[in-house]
């Protein structure tokens, strides 16, 4: 090859390698966007609702989605982002598996140039947006009920999320808070059952078995696990005698409130949490004005107004 040709075939390739990158990373120019998704457990039914209307919403925005699942993982989290980074997509959305493991997923997409927003639960180091619920906030809605329907006193056992996970750390905080306004409302024993029915279920049949007819109220921090305790509290005859009361407000959930198995739920909306994940994420590629927190509200839920939630 001459020096003429080698120069022509390098102003060639030049061209067409500029264009070939202006066109993968201009979202605003028509081109399809590439976000990826990082979910804390595709095992958790509530995770799998929110994953869905992402989806939903990414298909009729046309957006390409690349989905996996953390299996609660947060290393496994921060691989997969890092896999994302690699291939280049135009944004990120996770849910992360914890508060302090999780962070360097956003340290590094941030790092990368790539916009991180997280959906449904927090991290310590601050993403590019936040699109979720005030976990705080629902469990004051359930313990409040708690104390107001057993008069301000008895005996409470706190079923936890996976520990370290922003909503366990939230949910216990606001149960707490309420707890103190009602001295004579005693937290009588607490463990993880680390958003799992099963899990949850053997918690409890353990602790019948340790205090039995002392036991006035379950908090569970998610339907999984309530629907778990309220299962072992049945098989002992028990579930009459006891408040149990969780959060999500799942179709389970919202079933056994109709029939009066289970006494409350707070509803949580995953809907509107993974739709405007993706909203926020198309705002920011297009350089749009955006919430960098979006909060959407709880909703208490039991026998009386239950029917607005049932489909």
């Amino acid at each position: 090859m001459n020096r003429l040709s080698a120069f022509s075939f390098f102003l060639l390739s030049t061209f067409f390698l500029t264009n070939c990158n202006q066109s993968g990373s201009d979202t605003a120019s028509g081109d399809k966007p590439v976000i990826g998704v990082t979910m804390l457990s595709m095992q958790n039914e509530f995770i799998v609702n929110v994953s869905d209307e992402i989806d939903k919403k990414a298909e009729e925005a046309g957006v390409e989605l690349i989905t996996v699942d953390a299996e609660r993982s947060a290393l496994k989290q921060i691989e997969q982002v890092e896999s994302f980074i690699a291939q280049g997509v135009d944004a990120i959305i996770m849910n992360p598996c914890e508060v302090e493991a999780s962070s360097p997923a956003v340290a590094k997409a941030l790092a990368a140039g790539i916009p991180i927003i997280n959906v449904n639960s927090a991290t310590a180091t601050k993403p590019s947006a936040f699109v979720g619920s005030d976990d705080v906030e629902s469990a004051r809605i359930a313990m409040k009920y708690i104390a107001e329907k057993l008069g301000g006193k008895g005996n409470v056992i706190m079923i936890h999320g996976y520990m370290g996970q922003a909503a366990q750390i939230q949910r216990e905080q606001g149960a707490r808070e309420i707890l103190k306004n009602y001295p004579d409302l005693k937290l009588l024993a607490s463990q993880t059952g680390e958003w799992d029915r099963a899990k949850a279920m053997s918690l409890m049949e353990n602790w019948i078995q340790s205090y039995g007819s002392q036991i006035n109220a379950v908090f569970a921090h998610n339907d999984e696990m309530g629907m778990g305790a309220m299962k072992a509290l049945t098989d002992a005859g028990l579930k009459d005698k006891i408040l149990v009361v969780s959060i999500d407000a799942i179709p389970d959930a919202l079933q056994a409130v109709q029939k009066g198995t289970l006494d409350a739920t707070v509803y949580q909306n995953a809907k509107q949490q993974g739709s405007q994940a993706i909203e926020t994420a198309l705002k920011i590629l297009n350089k749009q004005p955006y919430e960098q927190e979006v909060l959407i509200p709880f909703q208490l839920v039991t026998k009386q107004n239950v029917a607005e939630f049932v489909k």
